[in-house]
């Protein structure tokens, strides 16, 4: 144990800590008018997070505003997915277009192993430089998207409101799906090691759209890649903390522990305090302020934080939203968020949380 090291790393050590470390999903972006004046000069998605300067350049621009306790990479869950031979764009108004969604057996085969210092080695570059820039004041966080979710892009070609086109394939070409989910984890495996070669101290796999599935689909095609994805970055990485995400998770709550991951990440719609309950005492949690809270007042923003560091005291916790930051929050609530989380103990009585 050290105090030098940067306490979001510490908090999800699990070693005793003076408050909660706090960051937002999303931090980076659209809320930010500094964000919005750097896209209106540089349109385009991929270029903003694959040109290693503006990626470095947009991670630090909360941390220079806001100071959080983590700094996360400007990325992508998609980045990836060229380097596998999978061509994506991100319109503005329209989200992620897949070019050829993969639909057969023959395209699973064609797909190339993800080599990432190859393929993105951009990548690296932007996690050592955030290294070096902040320190201990700060942890880099780096962040993958989960077999499921990048499957669930790939094959439906866009983003989807009732996944039919992959629920399809999952009953009806099992299969075809599997070999995909297993193709997708060891290249996110792989993608997440050299994360963390390159600097990054925690990282997060994003499983967004895991909470369509049923408990008993989850159990099939979500959570094996999530724990083999878990299990390949603890075979060589077994120090670094893993948080898990997924959006609409109340239901799967104890199955994601059971992946072996260090840090469940809640969204807004389970009570924390319930949330803990039903978790072993060994997973922490991150989370889990409704972002929809930031549209209202400075002192409803407070009171939340309040709720939820009270109702997570005595375990590890990391204070985050329950989702990304939305866009057109008011930027002096995402500045509201940041200054009463790291006010709380003051609040709730100051000592040490574990």
């Amino acid at each position: 144990m050290s105090d030098s090291l940067p306490l979001l790393l510490r908090a999800a050590r699990g070693e005793t800590v003076e408050r909660p470390p706090v960051w937002m999903m999303r931090q980076a972006g659209r809320y930010m008018k500094i964000y919005r004046d750097l896209r209106d000069k540089y349109p385009s998605f991929r270029e903003r997070s694959e040109n290693p300067d503006l990626s470095y350049e947009i991670s630090m621009q909360p941390f220079r505003a806001f100071k959080p306790d983590g700094v996360i990479l400007f990325s992508d869950i998609l980045t990836p997915l060229p380097g596998m031979g999978i061509d994506f764009d991100i319109i503005e108004s329209k989200g992620p277009q897949i070019g050829d969604p993969i639909r057969s057996m023959e395209q699973v085969n064609a797909l190339r192993p993800l080599n990432p210092a190859e393929s993105m080695p951009f990548v690296g570059t932007v996690l050592q430089r955030l290294r070096e820039s902040v320190g201990n004041q700060a942890a880099v966080l780096g962040f993958v998207g989960a077999p499921w979710t990048l499957a669930a892009y790939v094959v439906e070609g866009k983003s989807s409101k009732n996944y039919a086109v992959i629920k399809a394939m999952a009953f009806r070409e099992p299969e075809l799906l599997h070999k995909l989910l297993d193709h997708f984890a060891e290249s996110i495996a792989n993608y997440l090691r050299y994360q963390i070669d390159s600097g990054a101290q925690v990282v997060q796999m994003f499983d967004s759209w895991a909470g369509q599935l049923s408990p008993a689909d989850y159990d099939t095609f979500a959570a094996p890649y999530q724990k083999k994805v878990v299990d390949m970055v603890k075979q060589s990485h077994p120090d670094t903390p893993f948080i898990l995400y997924i959006s609409g998770s109340a239901g799967v709550l104890e199955r994601m522990a059971t992946t072996g991951v260090d840090i469940i990440s809640l969204d807004w719609t389970v009570d924390i305090g319930e949330a803990l309950q039903r978790l072993p005492e060994h997973i922490g949690v991150q989370g889990n302020v409704d972002p929809g809270l930031l549209f209202g007042t400075a002192p409803a923003i407070e009171a939340r934080i309040d709720d939820c560091v009270r109702k997570a005291r005595g375990r590890k916790y990391i204070l985050n939203l329950g989702h990304g930051i939305l866009p057109g929050t008011p930027e002096e609530n995402g500045a509201a968020f940041f200054r009463s989380g790291k006010s709380v103990m003051e609040r709730l009585g100051n000592g040490t949380i574990t």
